[in-house]
């Protein structure tokens, strides 16, 4: 069983920035495919970016490219987004999930989320 856990969420102003992470664990020695989904009121959950498990292979939702980066850490099943240039529009809640590296993939696993409201 996968578990998943996101930190980094919260309140921020138009134009400033944050950064989440996600923590993966399961089978010891596994490496996981992992990535972000995000689920603003009232509409679909949507992706917004994936990493393979060696880091060699990145996506990203048209929408946020040029503004978030996702990144992993070299020896765990821990992934992080740097999120700039945060616009209204990007309030939502933020879910780590596995395996899904592109928007054509459906997430086998979720995290609980984390809120990120980015205010006018």
């Amino acid at each position: 069983q996968v578990q998943l856990k996101e930190s980094g969420g919260g309140l921020v102003k138009a134009g400033g920035s944050l950064r989440l992470s996600c923590v993966a664990s399961g089978q010891a020695g596994s490496r996981y495919n992992m990535g972000w989904f995000r689920q603003a009121p009232g509409k679909q959950r949507e992706f917004v970016a994936g990493i393979s498990w060696n880091g060699a292979n990145l996506d990203y939702a048209d929408s946020v490219k040029g503004r978030f980066i996702i990144s992993r850490d070299e020896a765990e099943n821990t992934i992080h987004m740097q999120m700039n240039s945060l616009n209204p529009g990007d309030t939502a809640r933020y879910y780590c999930q596995i395996p899904c590296t592109n928007s054509r993939c459906l997430p086998t696993y979720y995290g609980p989320g984390t809120l990120v409201t980015v205010s006018s």
